[in-house]
């Protein structure tokens, strides 16, 4: 199970806000695909997804305020 995770942001930039999921619980994700849009004060980005397999879960929800670092959800890692 990998965590999908907020990642480092701008010098000073310490949060983020989940705008939207561009992902479903169940669907299936490739490394490398836009998992969530998410939003500070000067951007706008997009989180991408660090390995191929379904997403499982999400901790985050829209409009939620997180920190670097802080879990978003979780991915089930494809068979190899």
């Amino acid at each position: 199970m990998a965590k999908i995770r907020l990642p480092e942001l701008a010098e000073g930039v310490d949060k983020a806000v989940v705008s939207f999921w561009h992902k479903d619980i169940g669907e299936t994700i490739s490394k490398g695909d836009d998992l969530v849009e998410m939003l500070t004060d000067k951007a706008t980005f997009n989180v991408p997804a660090p390995v191929s397999g379904k997403l499982s879960s999400k901790s985050a929800e829209e409009g939620q305020e997180i920190k670097v670092g802080d879990i978003m959800g979780c991915i089930e890692e494809e068979s190899k």
